[in-house]
């Protein structure tokens, strides 16, 4: 049923009323539409108008009729979009879209012109809370569209508008889908082209999704700017009168920031750290400096060229000229001028760059005594240094006419003269009423210019002609001697003032006129009148500094001396080889030798000698080492060259009646292989280890003197031989010279040891022809050692056939197929499967599930495919005894592997790596327990130079942990590796030393062919090299890179000036030569960064807490993370730490178990480890190094070899020392804390400052910019940091995601300055450069006696290396660097 029709509007609901016709000349074209809801007055009446209009027109037409007769006015629908548009017209859509965004109805406004409607809209928002209106400007196309917005109706262009509107705060959006077709191009065609115009003009704020937002922030940054103009404005004002204002504006460079850069100059200083000094503890720094500091110790002499550029440039820089040329005639380059400038002219006198911030002359005194501080100013109103008259006024007692006399003898003599009593002196009572004689003549002659301050004291003004001082003559009576006999203290006063030391070199001048002219009479008048004639003269000469440095400051001068330095300690050298044959101990020997020939333990030991390849070669092997002076053997695994060739040697040379005279040193590249020869060795010989046969490794030597023939040693001993012996090419020599044979082991392995021994042997040779070089290799590739010593010596070659049993192969195919081993359920999935590539060589041939298995274990260590080969092994061997080698890359991997062995049955697991105990890596020698089978987990320790006897089967797993060092980045990476195909060659043999054996491949056939290299790249070309180059220092070479370079393989030339660098960096060096660290550092076997721990712990008697620490660092931390709780491991590290560091927190733990380990027994400590993530095993390794580090500090002399004095100890719970000590050890390996700006929080007692979120703490290095702190460490989650920390030290460096920083201690700033290698002063006056790159706000003056007292520190730690424990005056140094680190340089 259709509806009825609705009631016009306006009908009042009855009766349509007629419509009159419209007049034919009507226009209809211009239609008028309005908002409104309804019509006002005015329109009705138009309306009425109208109609009164048609009915005198024509009589009116029925309305049916009308209505189809006349055509409908279109809507506004209609007339924006069209007859078929049924969607919502952009005013809608713009007043829904500011209705949902909360904001006012946008209101429009209508202009007409010729042209047509252009309408534009306005957006309103208010405040709910504050009421307050923002209206946001109309938007207004610009010129170049105007004529997009005319519109022939009013209408159209208030929905044009609308749409331009939607398109400013809803581009981002595909709203022109909603819009009519007219209206769509428009928004991705002419509207987007706008859009992008302007985001190239910086103008994209305009399209922001909330225009309100977007006004704000605008009007913020108009405030932020105007703010920071205004700021600026006033800095340019401030400019001339704050640190580095003169330079500023005179466009003068500062230290180290290349060109200056126009600006505000504080730029990047503003939120760095400052650095003050306490008055107590700088008073107490200038004295000792006074005492004990040299200038220029070797009397360097500066070009004449090269000083006129100095007093050029430092001149310019505010100093008198007379000041600098006075320094550079004492002073040995730049850097020390400038520090002798900053001493030596006065306070008043220097330039103001170099003042502290608001410094103003005079003293400040923190004691309250006002009467002590006025009397301290009158004193140093004569030029004085306030210092100098408190500790004069002190020495007398608070008697202020004494200390003056007492200033007075320091300025004129040079020291204070003896303290002579009145009543020793037998004068004349007349003497005693000449001073009150000469006040009453002077009162008369001068009048008004003289004024009697006290009876004693009197000032008269004194007239000197073409002045620009007025200038004041004040004269105190002497107390000590009468007058005239002795001079009366004078002072001279000016206005304006003169420099200290203008008016000291006056006094002196004055003074000594005096005592040589006028002593004896009464002579102040003559003084004066002496002072008019010559006062203007004085002041435009004042003299050198050092003729009044005793009273213008505390710092004095020692004189100069030359000194070459401390010198190495020389160990006593051997004697010289006698090879005279037939002495009684050769012949002593040869009879006990043949005599022991006929015991059946030696026939029978022979009997299994002789069944060695070697033995078949025994003469030839003779032959070649008697004629040739190197000779190089070459023999696979098995062939007995290593435990032969040294007997064939000796057993020769007993013969031959020369066994007094031999003497055989074989290096080892590892304690093991050393440990493991020589009883296999002293057991062939039926002899014990420690008489014929002896070993000697770091911490542990066994060897009779005169009695030892072959002693096995590491290849680190005999380099720390040679380098101890004397510092200089001939000591190395002669500290061979008791060395009849130099056997270097497993020469194939390229360590970096063995690569030096090389070098320094073939320049021995040199010089020892009878010194006979034996290099031994397990593989067979010779020639790059015979082209090393061709040319320079005979070389003889010698190659033994190796004696293996056969040995059966199984790659990772064959072991798969042979356990049926299927990893575990989530190891794969079958779709994978699908995915892989036929034609991976990897895979290519095998069948599908073995395929599958291969891609599941991926190219990691599957440690249940090592479980289950050991399984199936055991099996196969059923009971035959024999042992199973496994080789892994590292202890982790061992670890992991001997708990996956912990459910496999009747096995005796062992794990074997260079960091176990002597006695816990011999037990892999000895047979396992009856019914049990023996695995040896191993590291590439077990590869070479051991022999385990009763290996029959190995499983490589091809992997290896390799150093390798980023010389660009300065970053040292230990990672996994697949191992060279000679080292898997190696492992192999290890399967066929007693019988056919089986080797047990965990890779593939290609990864053997394409992914292990040949041979191992030498160490010497992948590691740092600060040590090898500290090395070759202390040997007396000068030139590292030239002698690095003649090595079998030259490492990277890079690599050796990096390793230079870091040197000076750390304190051991000082230019070309070693300091007295770097000498101990040189002598001292452990990580260089170790070793500066423990010379400085023996130092600053805080040894037995370093010793802990170095062994932790050489170790590993005794904290473990297990799966799963490493959360609540990382809080027990935290608890021990305290937020002082991770280091610290480990050293505690370690305190609190030897505690725990003294008191209580072995079940509570377990109990106790248990609870605080505490490994008992490492533990014991760390206690078992601390007692290695103090065997090698006791050889090499940095502490006595009797027993310690308390003095060692005294600070071990100075827990701010320590960390200053660790980040001195550690240095450059520092990194920056940037803190965020302080918040504060209110409460009752007013605003407090809020500790920052740990997230917002950033942290800075020197090589990588920014780093993040490891989540492992305890300081990750740190809000802030103890003791005025504002650095970290690092021990360890590592690049994953992020460049992560871990093993942290926090230190303050006085540590950086004081342990630092090199201190800049910034001459804009903003403060010190601390190496290169670190800032400090702070006077430059604390930077120069810092920098004095590090030598003095030096100079302590020289006479450590002669006098080990007797520091001597050296005490005084170590207590105030002490007290500086430990207090900040604050008093306390």
């Amino acid at each position: 049923m259709a509806k009825s029709k609705h009631p016009s509007r306006g009908s009042g609901g009855g009766k349509t009323k007629p419509v009159p016709p419209k007049p034919a000349d009507e226009d209809d074209s211009f239609i008028v539409f309005s908002n409104s809801k309804t019509r006002t007055k005015a329109e009705i009446a138009i309306d009425n108008a109208d109609k009164a209009k048609d009915a005198r027109v024509g009589p009116q037409v029925p309305q049916a009729a009308l209505e189809d007769a006349t055509p409908k006015k279109p809507t506004n629908k209609q007339v924006v979009a069209g007859q078929s548009w049924t969607g919502k017209l952009p005013t809608a859509l713009l007043s829904e879209h500011c209705q949902k965004q909360r904001w006012e109805k946008p209101e429009y406004s209508m202009r007409k012109d010729a042209e047509g409607y252009s309408s534009m809209v306005t957006l309103k928002c208010i405040n709910p809370k504050t009421k307050e209106v923002t209206n946001i400007p109309p938007f207004k196309l610009p010129p170049s569209h105007k004529g997009l917005a005319v519109q022939p109706t009013a209408v159209e262009a208030r929905n044009f508008a609308a749409t331009y509107a939607l398109f400013r705060v809803c581009s981002m959006r595909n709203l022109q889908l909603m819009l009519p077709p007219n209206h769509r191009g428009l928004w991705k065609g002419e509207f987007e082209e706008l859009k992008k115009e302007d985001a190239k003009e910086g103008k994209a704020w305009m399209y922001a999704a909330d225009p309100f937002a977007t006004l704000r922030e605008r009007e913020e940054a108009k405030i932020a700017m105007a703010k920071k103009r205004a700021e600026k404005e006033k800095l340019a004002a401030k400019q001339a009168t704050r640190p580095g204002g003169l330079l500023a504006s005179t466009g003068l460079q500062g230290a180290s920031d290349g060109q200056h850069r126009a600006g505000n100059p504080m730029r990047g200083w503003e939120k760095v750290p400052k650095i003050d000094l306490g008055k107590r503890i700088r008073t107490q720094m200038e004295s000792l400096i006074r005492k004990n500091a040299v200038w220029n110790p070797h009397a360097v002499q500066i070009t004449n060229e090269r000083k006129l550029q100095i007093v050029k440039e430092f001149s310019s820089l505010g100093f008198r000229k007379s000041h600098v040329e006075e320094a550079v005639a004492e002073c040995k380059d730049r850097e020390e001028t400038l520090e002798w400038l900053l001493i030596h002219v006065p306070e008043d006198d220097l330039p103001p760059w170099s003042l502290p911030e608001g410094y103003t002359a005079g003293i400040s005194m923190a004691s309250g005594n006002l009467k002590k501080e006025s009397i301290v100013k009158r004193l140093a109103a004569a030029g004085y240094a306030s210092e100098l008259c408190e500790k004069a006024l002190d020495a007398n007692d608070g008697d202020e006419g004494r200390a003056a006399e007492q200033l007075q003898r320091l300025l004129v003599n040079g020291d204070e003269g003896d303290q002579v009593e009145m009543a020793e002196l037998s004068l004349e009572e007349s003497l005693t009423d000449q001073w009150a004689e000469e006040q009453a003549t002077l009162e008369s002659i001068y009048g008004d210019r003289f004024h009697a301050l006290s009876p004693d004291v009197c000032q008269v003004s004194i007239d000197v002609a073409n002045a620009r001082q007025a200038f004041t003559l004040q004269v105190r009576k002497p107390t000590l001697r009468p007058y005239p006999q002795s001079m009366p203290v004078i002072s001279i006063l000016s206005e304006p003032l003169l420099p200290a030391y203008i008016r000291l070199s006056i006094i002196q001048k004055a003074a000594k006129h005096a005592n040589v002219e006028l002593l004896g009479f009464q002579h102040i008048f003559n003084l004066i009148d002496w002072l008019e004639a010559n006062i203007v003269n004085i002041i435009e000469h004042p003299g050198i500094l050092r003729d009044v440095s005793a009273g213008a400051s505390v710092i004095g001068e020692v004189s100069q001396k030359t000194d070459s330095g401390p010198r190495q300690k020389r160990r006593q050298l051997p004697r010289a080889i006698d090879w005279r044959p037939a002495s009684s101990q050769s012949m002593a020997i040869l009879k006990e030798w043949e005599a022991r020939q006929k015991t059946a333990a030696q026939q029978k030991m022979l009997s299994v000698r002789q069944n060695l390849p070697a033995w078949a070669l025994k003469d030839e092997i003779i032959d070649v080492v008697l004629s040739h002076q190197v000779t190089i053997i070459s023999g696979e695994t098995g062939s007995g060259k290593s435990t032969q060739a040294v007997q064939f040697i000796l057993d020769d040379l007993i013969r031959k009646q020369l066994g007094g005279a031999v003497n055989i040193i074989c290096t080892q590249p590892r304690r093991i292989s050393a440990l493991g020869l020589a009883d296999r060795v002293s057991d062939e010989r039926c002899g014990i280890v420690g008489k014929e046969v002896g070993y000697a490794i770091r911490g542990e030597s066994k060897q009779s003197p005169g009695v030892t023939k072959i002693t096995f040693l590491t290849t680190g001993v005999l380099l720390r031989r040679l380098q101890t012996s004397g510092g200089s090419s001939d000591d190395v020599v002669a500290s061979l010279a008791d060395v009849s044979h130099v056997i270097v082991d497993e020469v194939h392995e390229r360590s970096l040891d063995t690569d030096f021994l090389l070098v320094l042997l073939r320049d021995v040779l040199k010089k020892r022809k009878d010194l006979k070089v034996i290099l031994m290799s397990a593989t067979l590739d010779a020639d790059v050692f015979v082209k090393y010593f061709t040319g320079k010596t005979k070389v003889g070659q010698v190659k033994i056939e190796g004696r293996t049993f056969p040995i059966d192969d199984y790659y990772l195919d064959d072991i798969v197929r042979k356990t049926k081993f299927q990893p575990r359920s989530n190891g794969y999935r079958d779709d994978r499967v699908e995915r892989m590539d036929e034609d991976d060589p990897e895979i290519k041939g095998l069948d599908l599930s073995t395929a599958k298995v291969i891609q599941a274990i991926g190219g990691g260590i599957s440690y249940d495919l090592i479980s289950q080969t050991v399984k199936r092994l055991d099996y196969e061997l059923g009971d035959k005894e024999g042992g199973i080698l496994i080789f892994l890359p590292g202890t982790m991997e061992i670890n992991k592997t001997l708990d996956a062995l912990r459910n496999v049955p009747n096995l005796h697991a062992l794990p074997l790596h260079a960091s176990l105990l002597p006695a816990e890596q011999r037990k892999v020698f000895p047979r396992a327990p009856y019914g049990k089978r023996k695995v040896i987990a191993a590291t590439n320790v077990a590869e070479t130079s051991i022999t385990i006897e009763d290996i029959v089967a190995v499983i490589d797993t091809g992997r290896v942990k390799e150093t390798s060092f980023d010389t660009a980045k300065n970053m040292v990476k230990l990672e996994e590796a697949w191992a060279s195909r000679a080292a898997c060659k190696q492992r192999r043999g290890r399967a066929g030393r007693v019988r056919a054996g089986k080797c047990y491949k965990l890779y593939t056939r290609h990864a053997e062919m394409t992914k292990m290299a040949e041979r191992p790249e030498p160490e010497i070309r992948r590691v740092p090299l600060e040590q090898l180059c500290l090395s070759v220092k202390a040997m007396g070479i000068l030139d590292v890179e030239t002698f690095l370079a003649s090595a079998l393989t030259p490492p990277d030339v890079s690599a050796v000036k990096g390793a230079i660098r870091l040197l000076g960096r750390m304190g051991a060096l000082d230019g070309n030569e070693l300091t007295a660290l770097g000498r101990h550092l040189s002598m001292v076997p452990a990580d260089l960064r170790c070793g500066k721990l423990l010379v400085y712990g023996a130092l600053f008697g805080c040894l037995d807490s370093c010793l802990t620490i170095a062994a932790v660092l050489s170790i590993r931390s005794p904290f473990v993370s297990p799966q799963g709780k490493r959360d609540e491991s990382k809080a027990a590290r935290a608890t021990f730490a305290q937020s002082q560091g991770d280091l610290i927190g480990d050293l505690r733990a370690y305190e609190e178990w030897v505690h725990i380990r003294t008191t209580s027994g072995g079940r509570d400590l377990r109990a106790w480890c248990d609870e605080n993530y505490l490994s008992t095993h490492t533990l014991w390794d760390i206690s078992s190094n601390r007692a290695q580090f103090l065997s090698s500090l006791r050889e090499s002399g940095v502490v006595p070899s009797s027993a310690l004095p308390m003095t060692y100890n005294s600070y071990n719970g100075n827990i701010a020392l320590l960390c200053a000590l660790i980040a001195a050890a550690f240095n450059p390996q520092i990194a920056r804390i940037g803190f965020p700006d302080q918040k504060f929080a209110a409460s009752v007692s007013g605003a407090v400052a809020v500790d920052p979120e740990a997230k917002t703490i950033k942290y800075f290095s020197e090589d990588n910019g920014r780093v993040f702190v490891h989540p492992s460490s305890t300081l990750f989650d740190a809000k802030g940091f103890s003791g005025g920390a504002v650095y970290v030290a690092y021990f360890n460096k590592m690049a994953t995601s992020k460049v992560f920083i871990r093993d942290l201690t926090p230190f303050n700033a006085f540590t950086l300055l004081l342990f630092s290698s090199s201190i800049e002063l910034d001459t804009m006056g903003r403060g010190l450069i601390v190496d290169g790159w670190l800032r400090l706000r702070g006077w430059a003056r604390i930077g120069v006696l810092v920098s004095r007292l590090k030598g003095l520190l030096d100079d302590v730690l020289a006479k450590m290396i002669d006098e080990p424990g007797n520091l001597g005056a050296g005490e005084e140094v170590v207590g105030l660097v002490r007290r500086l680190v430990e207090l900040d340089g604050m008093d306390r």
